[in-house]
């Protein structure tokens, strides 16, 4: 007999036949892992490190099929006699072939041996293909060694439903990756809910994450479902989790822990089913630390994390993402299809990018705008005079050391800095906003430029 070190992983929940299963397989000199569930497959294992993943049809939460999209490995479906029409359903959804209960050792032993040798090569190059050119997430793009590894686990906790945490820097693509998530999830067939945590006016927060009763405050003239209530069964997307007020992150709590909600007013609570997943570009623990977020809800969502490196990390991925944004910026605009001088390309690769992807979106864009020939050159982009601004601030105190200075001659960004300083502990965001003459969303968006951090009331 040929000895080979093939791998197999055994997906079984049955305990005893999965020891049979191993035993077996062992004994015709395969590389045998095992698992009693999909998540435990995901969790414990790289799926794409196995040369068959050998799974049974039906299993404890998801089923096996549901191993097929989260990696390129041929997926051979058990099932028994009574389930052949599932398993016939589960070849169209991408399984190799099945096997029924009970089977004969030898007939399983031929189906491997022949699922091995038909896919070996063919595996080995679809693999190779997909991890450079589909990536898990629609328009995120990027094949260096942190993107690869951010896809990976992308792909393996998308089929769970444990809640992720999104760390990544403004910019990076954090609701991108929700949306990826959500799309290779048992959920997808729901619309995702998203939720911008610093865009809502913190005395409406928490009446629109969980809802009210008719007559639970001034001008609730009607009972409403809150956005937790709306996407039960499906996926929520909380960004800017970090900006959330204690008090709501008081019921989020509840929703985890419990799976249920109580509107604003209300006495009864209601049972949901969310995937919760969220984002933030601030330091959570940090945050912690200062008292400005419960420390029982961030062990709660830091479950998985995923890390979106910044663009400046991610070496020739900058301009193969600046050629790929450049295309679809003609297109939207309906421009003739433009391309980067060489001046223009090696400012690209040799900027820093602190406003990471969204950043080189705006700058392209606006080159395509403005470009009058097929080309567009350095000049265009117009980046050099950002990286000069950035490098001038950089060199001088942050607003947060620096004393602040007379108000009779200050510039307007200098006085809205000044102003938020000076008044933020006396008024409270929508106030803020208000007498700046800006949105409250606008005033979010300045304070993560300029590095004013939103003060938070303490919980009691």
């Amino acid at each position: 007999m040929t000895v080979t070190t093939n791998q197999i992983l055994v997906v079984e929940d049955e305990a005893i036949i999965r020891t049979a299963l191993r035993r077996l397989l062992e004994r015709h000199e395969y590389k045998v892992s095992e698992a009693g569930s999909v998540k435990e497959s995901l969790e414990k294992y790289d799926m794409d490190e196995f040369d068959v993943i050998l799974s049974d049809l039906r299993l404890p939460g998801a089923p096996g099929t549901d191993l097929i999209k989260a990696t390129h490995t041929p997926v051979l479906i058990m099932t028994s006699y009574s389930s052949i029409r599932s398993a016939i359903d589960s070849m169209k959804l991408g399984a190799v072939d099945y096997i029924a209960k009970p089977f004969e050792h030898s007939e399983l032993i031929e189906t491997v041996a022949k699922v091995i040798r038909e896919h070996s090569g063919k595996a080995k190059k679809s693999k190779a293909k997909a991890n450079d050119f589909e990536p898990p997430v629609q328009n995120m793009i990027g094949s260096c060694p942190q993107m690869m590894e951010l896809f990976r686990r992308i792909r393996k906790v998308a089929l769970t439903s444990s809640t992720v945490l999104i760390n990544g820097e403004s910019g990076t693509g954090k609701e991108l990756v929700a949306v990826g998530i959500h799309k290779l999830s048992s959920r997808c067939n729901n619309e995702m809910i998203s939720v911008n945590c610093a865009a809502i006016p913190e005395n409406l927060i928490e009446s629109e994450l969980f809802g009210h009763e008719k007559g639970a405050f001034t001008g609730a003239t009607a009972t409403r479902t809150g956005l937790v209530e709306a996407a039960s069964g499906s996926t929520l997307f909380l960004d800017e989790i970090g900006e959330l007020p204690l008090e709501a992150q008081a019921r989020l709590l509840r929703v985890l822990q419990e799976n249920e909600i109580r509107k604003v007013g209300s006495v009864q609570s209601k049972k949901v089913d969310v995937r919760l997943v969220v984002a933030t570009h601030r330091d959570l623990k940090q945050l912690v630390i200062d008292g400005l977020f419960r420390e029982d809800l961030y062990y709660r969502i830091n479950v998985m994390t995923l890390l979106i490196p910044p663009l400046r990390d991610r070496g020739n991925d900058i301009l193969e993402l600046a050629d790929a944004i450049l295309q679809r910026t003609c297109n939207r605009l309906k421009t003739p299809m433009l391309t980067f001088a060489n001046d223009a390309s090696r400012a690209i690769a040799d900027y820093a990018w602190p406003g990471n992807v969204r950043e080189l979106e705006n700058a392209i864009e606006r080159a395509v705008v403005l470009a009058e020939g097929s080309e567009i050159n350095e000049e265009l982009l117009a980046i050099e005079d950002e990286a000069i601004h950035i490098r001038t601030n950089k060199s001088s105190p942050t607003l947060a050391q620096a004393a602040p200075e007379p108000v009779d001659d200050l510039s307007l960004e200098d006085y809205f800095q000044h102003f938020v300083l000076e008044h933020q502990a006396s008024m409270n965001e929508t106030q803020l906003a208000k007498k700046l003459g800006i949105s409250r969303k606008c005033l979010w968006e300045r304070r993560q430029r300029f590095g004013i951090p939103r003060k938070k009331k303490h919980a009691i």
